[in-house]
Formats: structure tokens, C-alpha cells, sequence
């Protein structure tokens, strides 16, 4: 994924809200949230349980849709679209990390890897031009050994690399990581941050949900939630450790 110097901005939410239940027993997740993020930049969403965070996730991955107010991802309004427009959108605009890696257990890394690809009506790429982007992908996060292991095979961190090729192998304009540390011990933790740190100074836009303040100083601006609106924004030092910028 080549640099990107133009500072376009990826997402924009104006007044978006997201309400839950009525009368009484109304919740209002999200509560007006307006904000950029522009190519190119690695942001943390921080906040406590229930603070909107994992709602204005969801919104921003096109897995739901706002009550009210509009969301343009890489200048498309996706706020109103239908459920096969969002699934579209998800297949070719966002990469996603889960904390839990979601790999399928019965298919080795190589076949994980590939599963956006088949997935996808517009693909029209060879069974082995398909097999050659997936393998790219895996030599992109250092698993090109790994490709025909099973996940029960590999470590939690090789697992969570395999669900990064995945997330990258559609050329995404947006890598949407949520807790993608949260399993992994320290060692596997700093591995996939300098993942992340290296995609980043690639040019990919990285948008990153964590409640573990030492994985959020690694990126360049973190984002607080606290009752469905934000509470503070700031720059941070993007930091690999060891000190490096």
C-alpha cells in the first residue's frame, strides 16, 4: 500500500447518533458525535464500558447503521444505505482485526487469508492469481512459512498476523482493529504492534479500539469516549517501543 501524502479525509461523522430502545428505557449510545480522520493516520478510541465506543466501531465497520446523523467513509455516504450496499462496502473499503482473530479452525492460513477474495461477486481473479495475493499477504506480515498451517497450529500471535493479511487483502482504505491485542501476551502484543506501526508508515489508515492505554500510545491521536460523545481528543507521540517515532 503506497504512502499516502494528501491528508484526504477517510472518515467523517456529523452529529451521529445512535439510539437504543424508547420512552424510559431509551439509550443513547452515540449522543451527536462529529469528527475526522484523514489518510494516513493511526487513531485510538478509548473509553469505559459503555461509553459508545464499541457502537461508534460498529458504525464506522458499516456492521450498523446511526439512528440519525451521517457518516462518509473515503467520501461515500454510507449512513442510509441497505444491508447488501454495507456488505459491499465492508468487503472492499475496511480491513478488519478482531480481538478473537475469527479464522476459520478447518482452513490453513493461506485459505483464511483468501476468504474476502471469494466472498466477493466482483473478484475476478484466477483460483491462482487469488492463491498469489493471499501468499503476498501472508509475506507481508511474515507468515509465508505458515501458509498451509492450521490456526490450532499456530500461536496466538501467527493467528492474529493471518487475520491482519486477511483484513489487507483487499487493498482497504481503512484497517478497523478492535482490541487486537487482547489476547495475546506481551511478546505477541508488541509483535502486532510493530505490525501495525510498519502498515502505517506504509500509508494505511488505522483506526484502533483499546481499553490498555500502553497499546494506545502507539498511535498518533487518541480518541475518548465517555457517555456516547467525546470526551477528549488528542495528539500522542505514536510511539514503537523502545522510543522509536
Amino acid at each position: 500500500m503506497s504512502k499516502n501524502t494528501n491528508h484526504a479525509t477517510i472518515i467523517e461523522t456529523s452529529s451521529l447518533t445512535k439510539v437504543y430502545g424508547s420512552g424510559e428505557a431509551e439509550v443513547r449510545a452515540l449522543d451527536g458525535v462529529s469528527m475526522q480522520i484523514h489518510a494516513g493516520q493511526f487513531v485510538a478510541i478509548m473509553g469505559p464500558s459503555g461509553s459508545g465506543k464499541s457502537t461508534l466501531m460498529n458504525i464506522l465497520g458499516c456492521l450498523d447503521r446511526p439512528t440519525d446523523g451521517k457518516y462518509l467513509l473515503d467520501d461515500q455516504d454510507v449512513s442510509t444505505m441497505n444491508r447488501m450496499q454495507l456488505a459491499h462496502i465492508r468487503n472492499h473499503k475496511i480491513g478488519f482485526v478482531f480481538q478473537s482473530y475469527n479464522l476459520l479452525p478447518r482452513l490453513n492460513a493461506i485459505d483464511n487469508v483468501l476468504l474476502p477474495l471469494i466472498y466477493d461477486p466482483e473478484n475476478e481473479d484466477t483460483a491462482q492469481e487469488q492463491q498469489a495475493r493471499a501468499l503476498k499477504a501472508l509475506e507481508n506480515v511474515g507468515l509465508a512459512d505458515r501458509a498451509h498451517h492450521l490456526p490450532s497450529e499456530m500461536s496466538g500471535g501467527q493467528q492474529q498476523r493471518v487475520a491482519v493479511a486477511r483484513a489487507l487483502i483487499n487493498n482497504p482504505v481503512m484497517i478497523l482493529a478492535d482490541e487486537p491485542t487482547g489476547n495475546l501476551d506481551t511478546k505477541s502484543s508488541d509483535d502486532i504492534m510493530d505490525l501495525l506501526h510498519d502498515l502505517h508508515e506504509g500509508g494505511s489508515t488505522i483506526v484502533m479500539v483499546t481499553h490498555e492505554p500502553e497499546i494506545a500510545e502507539h498511535t498518533q491521536r487518541i480518541v475518548h469516549f465517555r457517555d456516547g460523545l467525546i470526551e477528549v481528543d488528542q495528539k500522542n507521540g505514536n510511539h514503537r517501543k523502545g522510543g522509536q517515532a
